[in-house]
């Protein structure tokens, strides 16, 4: 709200008096004229510089108009054939001066952190060939209306605070500038309104523009209302932009674009579809839509979209047709539109990142300017110091960091007050730019030029309300400028008080303690006293008599008893300085002149009297370059290296410490106990003067860094610099262990062995030498080499090191525990041309391949890692034909095995993904950087790929295929050299000014280095404990806020479905699965794309061949998704896209099946009637599906739409009238529903995104709901039929400490508990509006709150569930802010295997059910401290499902590295192998001929290359085994079950017996490909024409399969057909190739089943007799999974797009079932054939077979 004086509205001319020019500026072609339409004196701006033709205000930049109004209305016409520029300055709450600028001269929208450039599209401007374009002739006035408040909000999501400056440029003529809080209707007069009774606020008669009577208002002028669709602005129709909103991607381009028409005339020759709205106004709002305030609710209509092809065309509703009519005008409107570009595809900009996903932890580096700034806070706890752009404060206890980030080059100068409230800072480039911090929050204050060009020096006074500014301006002459800096802290701005030019020489400045406006310099050959009086800077020189030539250095004041100075800088004892000759002159300032002078000499030692005086005879003194004084002592620092500590009458030494450099700088501590000291050579440490030892806390390069290497086992990191050294730093605490320095030569790369204590570095000599950690020398030095060394790395496995010069010369090694050899050196291989690069040479993670780039820069060259031998050049200049110059590699990085791709940075600013194998372009990412990116690197995980160039590094969601997202971060000032992830993969480091450490916050998958299988005999907390602690789950999933982003288009449909019973047909639209984004996705789902599913045809009632019997699994990535009604036994939960209800007592399931994506959240009403379900969104066009469901009869009532991404919580009102809706992040949207008619009642949108939401049991019609920084309460009036909302937000107190609320739950009458995202629970009194207590519950994330009575249960991200006695909260309310939580107290924990993100508890709180993101349901008993597992399944993907001989059992394997066997009467968990850090891939159980039931065998498949054989009966693994290097895919018994065959990723097939462990065969046949599919069979003698007595298949991704017949007892196995298919043909949605999928089938054993075989979709029946395809069944897709029934000629198929099909072979019939929420990957058939089983990622669905 705008201050009073500013209401209703303000005119600016006139309140800042434009015409007088006193608190305004003109430049150039700026006059008076009179307007002819007008009839008034306007102003003209004309001229052809825009820049130097314009009228601003205020005076300068920096005054501040401190305008608050939230509309800026500017009456002005552009002028016929020119352009115009128009700048506003706004200031946010946070202080942040954000540049907002509209001119028709731009082309296209941009944007960054602190300028927006809006293009202005004047009438009648052509719009084919480009938007941007002069003022045609004759261009009308235009009533410009800027809602300030929401541009800000939208575009930057920061929150408007008041305007600062206008600056209006040529060309234009402007009548006036007004600002209001008020939403004018410039085309509806005073009268009219109240004639009409308008619902309208007219424009007032000072602002309105003259009308000729009888005649319309847009007949003669333009309105342009932007951002238009502002919840403050009248009631007009409302559009919004189709597509949801993307995290991390540039929106949509908005313009402001006039253009008088019709509203249905359609453009076809325009480019890009334009979004139109009617109005008297015309008013058109921006592609991104507007978040409304509290308390207001908007609705949304559908309007026309008129453009280009593929734009979909719709009418308006009935209701935007009659306000249409009533708002028409008598003329046409002229209107002002948004041009959006043309639609696409939504998915491709889904992202699964955080936003940040990097946030800087440390940083090693010291100075870049200068290294003289280093502070003491006021407590002596802390050290100020720049790191070139980066202002670090360093705990000196705790060494940890923090960061002022903003600065875009090397900070020059620092400055902090004494109270620690305000920070100074200046940067070199651009000359003059200072900052301001608050220094407790690190938030910029203010950011401004000084006219001091170069700043050499800051001051600050001990009260932060004077900084002096010292430096040189423009034309080299030193400058003293004083600024006023009182009401930085308030929201005012710096004003210079003073300024002085001086021709001395100025070195050091500092001001008085006590009298601010006091102040003492020093220079070469002089000292001088300043004085701050009258608005002026006046200095007078000290008499130095005989130390006129001295070159002072430094200056410090004396201090009194109390810690300042006197009371007045003319009483004793005056200020000190210090020279580079060696004096230290005591100054009088009252006689200004010296009091005592002494002389520092090299050969005094430590003890013995200094005279007063000496004869300058005596020799050269000690060459001083920093001093600083306390009550008692005098730090002295010198260039000799010497920190020396006297008393102040400089009698004898006291303490001295001896540095490794030059000293820079010195300063006492507050408490004078301490002396920070800093060094030239990129130290900084303090001496403790107690205890007489001196701390390190900062070693640094002293110049930029070059490359880096990690060392995983010990934990270590290698840097060299241009300085001549070569570093070790420990990762952990990034303390400097080791310096290597070598004068005459610079370390050019450096590479770590990956076992050893060795590591290998690289000269400009090209020397390579091998030094030892252990023993810190040089091992060895290999003078291959004739140029400087370009590349250097070590292979993976540590057996191979390889180096590259400048001359083109390659040379390998082989590296052992000993020594380390040349084995090979190539001329003439690599590129001359190519610079020292850590990206120059790449091995793959198999250690196999090695890549470089030559011979030539337009090539890339793979070689054969052992031998040299090359196996493949990529031409990358013939890449992209289309380009008109020749692109040349720079940097090549392979990805982690097992993928086969190499990444080559290219000079034309893309990034290439080449197939390592064949060489095929697989992706490119474009605009990579504005130059070429010299360093790459890629996650252990394929997730993040990281990309520098310049000073910036960027993050890519790697694993997006189309258009990535990325994240750009700065903070070096010079150029970034290499990048890399640290060995854990949770740390980025980056190096060139400085090292960077910075911390990941996505959720990679890591593995441990160590894996171990661990039987489970009983399934319980420690094994699912394993399970988190290898998935790295440990967060509740919600994802967090993403960067601003269109809000998509709304639509309501609600209405009955087609027969109502809950099963109709998953929607047709594509899209993607946004649930798993929004709500977090298991780590490595693979999600489907756009069109990745179809239309699901119902089989006929009554003759479904398949009922869906049990699922087994839970959705742990849901939130309140778990119902449980003790009083009814009614016990729901979700399960992929299913609601399972379940009988606890028999175990027997329902399943209401409808929703076609995750369910995230469940709601039950209270009467227990009525069941409500939300699911994400399925794409673009299609919203979230809410359902709501009859839970007696199990069906589908209604189906209702209104949120575009996910919902976030659900809950129904006290009397079961009302339904609540809450969209999450990226709706943030609260909507409500009748559950009487299924209407949408009232929808809000939310500034912020809000986490949880409860209704009060008390209080009929109140709501609560908890966020960001405050809770907010609903309030429902119902009038009639209609509902309003009215809003009231309580910030959470600064005393409690949390910032952000996540969970909510209410208690006793009037509590309401709430937990924070730090773990606190604070207790709110609901009747009084406030907190009154809090306590720290947890130490994470509390995600569930329950209370009953007395009792209080928290779940959290920790994993722990805790049970509190709360009893006493109710008396504590009565003590207000007075209240202490120790009368609460714990009375039960228990660690369960994930974050909790859901539980329901008895009334009693005795028992409970709770679940966890590991996908398990936990019954909780706190009356006997258990929990017992309810439900439980696979947290991530299911690879293999086998059965038990007898078909009692089944187990299930998957790429959480468990195996797991379960009853298949029950489906409960019996037994659970847990292998860790490995995924396990393929299963097999030995068949019933191998024996006794009790000696059942299991054999699995692990990514490591391992088969571990697990005996079923004991309980126990008996047998591990190696028999391949690579990941085990396919595994099968022979048929008698003491064989394995085995196959991998490479195509090697391995046959083992298991009572020895010895693999006896391998066959290498289908190398090259991975094995898909091992299956055997028995086989009769003699049969197909060759011997054997077993049977067995083997198929492979390239399409070929081939049949054996072995007689494994006599080692015997031939081949009995070899079949090769040509490769499918993939439509472009596709991203990868189907399986190779084949099966003997089981009742004609003489026939080969085959799917994903040949090029198209289809099964094929092969004959092994005829040896020709005697059968073909088309399919709809390709089939990713396979299974035959034993018995009955069925065949169940899977499918990518989420369907299972069941097909008769004899038939040829089909039927097609839903359910899956994701591809169905694994089906297989139970021996019996009266069960299928299906896997979807995670979830098994159990399917009974009705007709075999």
């Amino acid at each position: 709200m705008a201050r009073v004086w500013q209401h209703p509205f303000l005119n600016v001319f006139r309140q800042f008096k434009v015409d007088e020019w006193k608190r305004s500026t003109k430049e150039g072609d700026v006059a008076t004229v009179m307007d002819k339409t007008l009839k008034c004196t306007v102003y003209r701006i004309r001229g052809t510089v825009s820049a130097s033709n314009y009228i601003q205000l205020p005076k300068t930049s920096t005054q501040s108009l401190g305008l608050t109004g939230r509309y800026l209305y500017l009456l002005f016409r552009p002028l016929s054939t020119k352009h115009f520029v128009i700048h506003l300055d706004l200031s946010t709450e946070d202080r942040q001066v954000i540049r907002v600028s509209l001119s028709n001269l731009f082309k296209e929208f941009k944007s960054t952190a602190t300028w927006l450039q809006f293009p202005f599209i004047c009438e009648g401007t052509s719009r084919k060939a480009d938007l941007a374009g002069a003022a045609p002739p004759g261009a009308r006035w235009t009533c410009l209306q800027l809602d300030l408040h929401d541009l800000l909000l939208v575009y930057l999501n920061r929150r408007y605070s008041h305007l600062k400056s206008v600056r209006l440029c040529a060309s234009l003529l402007v009548r006036n500038l007004y600002t209001s809080d008020l939403c004018f209707d410039p085309a509806v007069t005073v009268a009219e309104a109240r004639r009409a009774k308008l619902p309208v606020t007219p424009m007032p008669r000072e602002m309105a523009f003259p009308v000729p009577k009888g005649e319309n208002w847009h007949d003669h002028y333009i309105h342009i209302r932007f951002p238009s669709d502002s919840p403050a602005a009248p009631s007009k129709l409302v559009q919004r932009n189709c597509s949801p909103p993307e995290a991390g991607f540039p929106r949509h381009v908005p313009q402001l674009l006039p253009r008088p028409g019709p509203f249905s005339r359609s453009r076809p020759d325009s480019g890009s579809p334009v979004v139109q709205t009617l109005g008297p106004t015309a008013s058109w709002q921006a592609s991104l839509g507007l978040l409304p305030e509290d308390g207001l609710s908007s609705e949304c209509s559908e309007v026309s979209i008129v453009g280009g092809s593929g734009v979909d065309r719709r009418e308006p509703p009935a209701s935007a047709k009659a306000t249409h009519k009533l708002a028409a005008g008598s003329g046409p409107p002229v209107s002002a539109a948004v041009v959006p570009p043309a639609p696409e595809d939504a998915t491709k900009h889904e992202s699964f990142l955080p936003d940040p996903v990097l946030r800087l932890k440390r940083v090693i580096g010291l100075g870049g300017h200068s290294t003289k700034w280093a502070l003491w806070t006021k407590d002596g706890a802390a050290v100020v110091y720049p790191c070139h752009a980066i202002i670090v404060v360093l705990c000196i206890d705790t060494r940890e960091q923090c960061f002022f980030l903003g600065h875009t080059d090397k900070v020059s100068a620092l400055a902090l007050d004494g109270s620690n409230s305000l920070l100074a800072s200046a940067q070199a480039h651009p000359h003059g730019m200072l900052r301001l911090w608050d220094f407790q929050t690190r938030s910029c204050l203010s950011l401004f030029r000084s006219p001091v060009h170069t700043v050499c020096s800051l001051s600050f006074s001990d009260s932060g309300a004077l900084l002096c500014c010292i430096g040189k301006d423009r034309h080299g002459k030193m400058m003293v400028v004083a600024w006023g800096t009182d009401q930085v802290g308030r929201g005012g701005e710096a004003v210079i008080l003073a300024k002085a030019n001086t021709d001395v020489d100025i070195q050091a400045f500092e001001i008085a303690f006590c009298n601010e406006t006091r102040m003492a310099s020093c220079g070469r050959g002089n000292v001088r006293l300043w004085r701050l009086r009258g608005g002026g800077l006046c200095s007078c020189p000290v008499d130095l008599g005989e130390h006129h030539a001295v070159e002072f250095t430094d200056l410090a004041f004396g201090k009194a008893q109390d810690g300042h100075t006197l009371p007045s800088p003319v009483a004793s004892p005056g200020s000190y300085v210090c020279s580079r000759s060696g004096h230290i002159l005591e100054i009088d300032h009252q006689r200004m002149a010296v009091r005592r002078a002494r002389y520092l000499l090299p050969t005094q030692t430590p003890g013995s009297p200094l005279p007063q005086k000496q004869a300058f005879s005596l020799g050269p003194g000690i060459a001083i370059s920093s001093l600083s004084v306390s009550q008692a002592e005098c730090a002295v620092g010198s260039e000799d290296g010497y920190l020396r500590l006297w008393p102040l009458d400089f009698s004898s030494v006291l303490l001295e410490a001896e540095h490794e450099g030059p000293i820079s700088s010195v300063r006492l501590s507050p408490d004078g106990l301490h002396v920070l000291s800093t060094t030239s050579s990129g130290h900084l440490g303090f001496l403790d003067v107690p205890s007489r030892e001196y701390n390190v806390l900062v070693r640094s390069h002293t110049a930029p860094v070059l490359a880096l290497a990690t060392e995983c086992s010990r934990g270590q990191l290698a840097t060299v610099s241009q300085d001549h050294t070569v570093r070790v730093w420990d990762l952990s605490t990034l303390q400097q262990l080791y310096d290597f320095t070598s004068p005459e030569e610079a370390p050019c790369a450096v590479a770590f062995h990956p076992t050893q204590p060795v590591f290998f570095c690289g000269f400009s000599s090209g020397a390579v030498r091998s030094f030892s950690l252990e023993a810190t020398r040089v091992l060895v030095e290999h003078r291959c080499h004739q140029g400087a060394i370009t590349g250097l790395v070590t292979s993976p496995d540590g057996s191979l090191l390889f180096s590259a010069c400048s001359q083109g010369a390659l040379a390998q090694y082989h590296c052992t525990a000993t020594c380390c050899r040349v084995l090979r050196v190539a001329a003439n291989v690599v590129c001359r041309d190519a610079l020292p690069s850590p990206n120059a040479l790449a091995v793959s993670g198999d250690n196999r391949l090695l890549a470089f780039m030559g011979p030539f820069k337009y090539m890339v060259t793979i070689m054969d890692a052992a031998s040299l031998d090359d196996l493949l050049r990529v031409d990358v200049s013939a890449l992209d034909p289309a380009s008109s110059g020749l692109d040349s590699a720079v940097a090549v990085c392979f990805s982690p095995a097992p993928r086969s791709h190499l990444l080559v940075s290219l000079s034309s600013n893309k990034v290439v993904v080449l197939d390592a194998i064949s060489g095929r372009l697989v992706r490119e990412f474009c605009d990579v950087h504005p130059v070429a990116c010299s360093a790459l690197a890629l996650s252990g995980d394929a997730r993040l790929l990281l990309t520098a160039a310049d000073r910036a590094i960027k993050v890519w969601d790697y694993l997006t295929q189309s258009d990535p997202s990325c994240q750009v971060y700065i903070g070096h000032s010079e150029p970034v050299q290499a990048v890399a992830f640290t060995p854990d993969q949770q740390h980025l480091l980056s190096v060139g000014d400085a090292i960077f450490l910075w911390d990941i916050l996505a959720s990679p998958e890591r593995s441990p280095p160590e894996s171990t299988a661990q039987p489970l005999p009983s399934p319980g907390p420690n094994a699912s404990q394993q399970e988190d602690a290898l998935s790295g789950t440990n967060g509740l999933p919600r994802w967090p806020v993403p960067s601003q982003a269109a809000p998509p288009q709304l639509s309501i449909c609600a209405g009955p479905l087609d027969g109502g019973d809950g099963k109709a047909s998953s929607p047709g639209a594509p899209g993607q699965a946004c649930l798993s984004a929004c709500l977090g996705a298991a780590p490595g789902r693979v999600l489907l794309s756009a069109g990745a599913r179809w239309n699901v045809s119902s089989p006929p009632a009554g003759g479904e061949w398949l009922h869906l019997k049990a699922v087994v699994g839970y959705n742990g990535n849901g939130r309140a998704n778990v119902i449980w009604r003790p009083d009814t036994g009614f016990f729901a939960y979700t399960c992929g896209c299913l609601v399972v209800v379940e009988d606890l007592h028999s175990g027997s399931q329902q399943h209401w099946l409808g929703h076609s994506e995750e369910i995230s959240t469940l709601a039950l009403s209270n009467d227990a009637q009525v069941l409500a379900s939300a699911s994400g969104s399925s794409g673009a066009a299609s919203g979230c599906q809410i359902r709501i469901w009859d839970v007696p009869g199990g069906s589908c009532q209604q189906l209702l739409s209104h949120h575009c991404t996910a919902v976030q919580a659900l809950a129904f009102s006290l009397d079961d009238r009302l339904l609540v809706t809450l969209g999450d992040y990226g709706d943030r949207t609260l909507a409500l529903w009748s559950m009487a008619t299924y209407e949408l009642v009232s929808s809000t949108h939310l500034p912020e995104p809000v986490h949880d939401m409860a209704f009060n049991p008390w209080g009929a019609g109140e709501l609560a709901c908890v966020g960001q920084g405050a809770l907010t309460l609903w309030l429902l009036q119902q009038r009639g039929a209609d509902i309003s909302l009215q809003v009231h937000r309580e910030p959470i107190p600064e005393t409690v400490g949390a910032g952000e609320l996540t969970s909510l739950c209410y208690g006793a009458e009037p509590l309401l508990y709430c937990g924070s995202n730090a773990g606190q629970v604070c207790v709110w009194d609901t009747s009084a509006s406030r907190c009154f207590l809090a306590w720290e519950a947890d130490d994470g994330e509390i995600g569930v709150l329950l209370c009953s009575g007395s009792r209080l249960v928290s779940g959290s991200n920790t994993r722990r569930l805790r049970l509190w006695a709360v009893g006493a909260v109710a008396e504590l309310r009565r003590k207000g802010s007075g209240a202490r939580s120790s009368s609460v107290f714990m009375e039960r924990e228990l660690t369960l295997d994930g974050a909790i993100v859901s539980a329901v508890f008895h009334e009693s709180m005795d028992m409970g059910v709770v679940g966890t993101t590991a996908g398990t349901l936990w019954y909780v008993s706190w009356a006997e401290g258990t929990s017992t597992r309810l439900i439980s399944g696979h947290r991530s993907k299911v690879n293999e499902v086998v059965f038990s001989p007898s078909e009692s059992h089944c187990a299930t394997c998957g790429d959480d590295g468990s195996v797991r066997v379960w009853s298949l009467s029950s489906m409960e968990l019996v037994i659970q192998f847990q292998v860790l850090n490995q995924s396990c891939l393929c299963l097999a159980w030995s068949p019933p001929s191998c024996g006794r039931p009790e000696q059942q065998h299991m054999a699995a498949g692990y990514s490591d290359g391992t088969l571990r054989v697990f005996n079923v009966s004991r309980i126990s693994m008996e047998l591990k085994m190696h028999p391949h290097l690579a990941a085990l895919t396919a595994i099968a018994f022979s048929a008698d079950g003491q064989t394995i065959i085995s196959g991998d990723k490479d195509g090697l097939v391995a046959v083992s017996q298991p009572r020895t462990g010895l693999t006896f065969r391998t066959l290498s046949d289908h190398r090259g490909a991975p094995i898909s599919t091992i299956q055997s069979t028995s086989k009769e003698n003699g049969a197909f024409g060759v011997e054997g007595t077993d049977l067995w298949l083997a198929a492979s991704g390239d399409q070929r399969v081939s049949i054996w017949a072995s007689d494994w007892l006599r080692d015997c196995c031939e081949l009995v057909d070899w079949l090769s298919f040509p490769a499918p043909i993939l439509t472009e949605a596709s991203d990868c190739s189907p399986p190779s999928l084949a099966a003997f089938c089981p009742w004609d054993r003489t026939l080969l089943v085959c799917a994903g075989l040949g090029p198209h979709p289809e099964v094929v029946f092969y004959s092994l007799c005829l040896k020709q395809v005697v059968k073909k069944i088309p399919l709809p897709f390709f089939a990713v999974s396979l299974s035959l029934s034993p018995r009955a000629h069925f065949m169940a198929i899977g499918f990518a797009e989420r369907v299972l099909r069941l097909v008769d072979c004899v038939s040829g019939a089909a039927q097609d079932f839903a359910g899956h929420d994701d591809g169905v990957q694994l089906c297989r058939f139970a021996p019996s054939a009266s069960l299928l089983f299906t896997a979807a990622h995670n979830e098994i669905l159990v399917w009974e077979v009705t007709d075999c």
